[in-house]
């Protein structure tokens, strides 16, 4: 930009789990300062604040006006996308993720006009990311791809997405979780989280986000974290919502099922699961997380409200389902 002659300010000031007060803020400083473009440079959080000031720009009022579904009549400015963890799939996705201060809830902006302009993958930009980051990041990715391939508004576009997406991340994620120099599978998990964010924006996600909610609302848990911890339970889950997918998905991951039966190889899948889990140093438990299990009826009430997650999902839960999901969250996985 500078070689450019184009002026430009830098807003730093995101947190890994975004307060709305964040992008009233930023839209802020951006009007002060005559901004007719915003480029979002890092992870979801960062990239999901940048959406969010594009549209404050040219939309006005505050960040919590546009919380839910077709709020949003104007186009924002410009805006461009450069990911720098292979995460969330923001920099292709109409949603913008926040905390809502007033309420402790996490809810989400969602729009045509959230459609980044641009988005640029570069795969050394991630090179950086601590081992940890990565892992969590990486699962955020594969949960987005697996949740959109098996959500009730899946389709033949949005399948090709996720199959791609998910055999992307299931074959690199490991490589790039123990040597971040590794460029060719930092460019595959980038391409992955791509994808997979595609495939969410179609299809959208299921039950495991609608959990991981509370974790962020309500304790602070980061989302990838989250949604990482409670992928392999809300899979067991969901199993006989489509056997026949959660099937299909072991092979995805690289496993071997031929002549297993559907419920069986549905089984591998879970396995394998939390088997990545462990290899990327996840917490295997909401224990682990310092989670209160007194608070889960709690937890449980306020993810059945996450409207459009919950319904997608391939099998319908009741409060005392995902109590129970909760529940044996908190237990832990068995060895794998």
């Amino acid at each position: 930009l500078k070689k450019n002659g184009i002026d430009f300010i830098i807003y730093d000031q995101i947190d890994p789990e975004p307060g709305l007060r964040l992008a009233d803020k930023g839209a802020e400083i951006a009007k002060e300062n005559g901004c007719d473009c915003v480029i979002g440079i890092g992870g979801g959080s960062a990239m999901d604040v940048a959406k969010a000031i594009s549209i404050l720009l040219t939309n006005g009022g505050r960040a919590v006006d546009y919380l839910g579904l077709g709020k949003i009549s104007k186009p924002g400015v410009p805006k461009i996308m450069v990911p720098t963890s292979a995460g969330t799939g923001a920099e292709v996705t109409f949603t913008a993720v926040f905390i809502n201060e007033e309420t402790g809830s996490k809810g989400g902006m969602n729009g045509d006009p959230l459609y980044p302009d641009v988005a640029i993958l570069d795969p050394e930009l991630t090179m950086s990311l601590p081992p940890q980051v990565t892992a969590t990041t990486g699962i955020d990715a594969l949960t987005h791809a697996l949740e959109a391939y098996t959500s009730i508004q899946a389709h033949p576009i949005s399948e090709m997405y996720s199959i791609k997406a998910i055999t992307l991340i299931a074959a690199n994620i490991r490589a790039a979780y123990a040597d971040g120099r590794n460029i060719q599978a930092r460019e595959n998990m980038l391409l992955g989280s791509l994808l997979g964010g595609k495939a969410l924006a179609i299809a959208g996600v299921g039950l495991v986000h609608a959990m991981a909610y509370p974790l962020g609302g309500m304790f602070g848990i980061a989302h990838g974290l989250a949604n990482a911890v409670l992928l392999p339970f809300v899979t067991r889950y969901n199993i006989i919502g489509n056997l026949e997918k959660h099937a299909r998905l072991a092979g995805m991951l690289g496993q071997d099922v031929q002549g297993l039966s559907l419920r069986d190889a549905a089984e591998v899948t879970v396995e394998e699961l939390h088997l990545l889990n462990r290899d990327l140093g996840i917490p295997s438990s909401l224990q682990a997380l310092s989670i209160p299990a007194d608070r889960f009826h709690e937890m449980a009430e306020i993810a059945l409200t996450v409207a459009r997650p919950v319904e997608n999902n391939p099998r319908q839960p009741s409060v005392d389902d995902i109590v129970a999901i909760y529940q044996e969250a908190m237990a832990g996985a068995a060895d794998y």
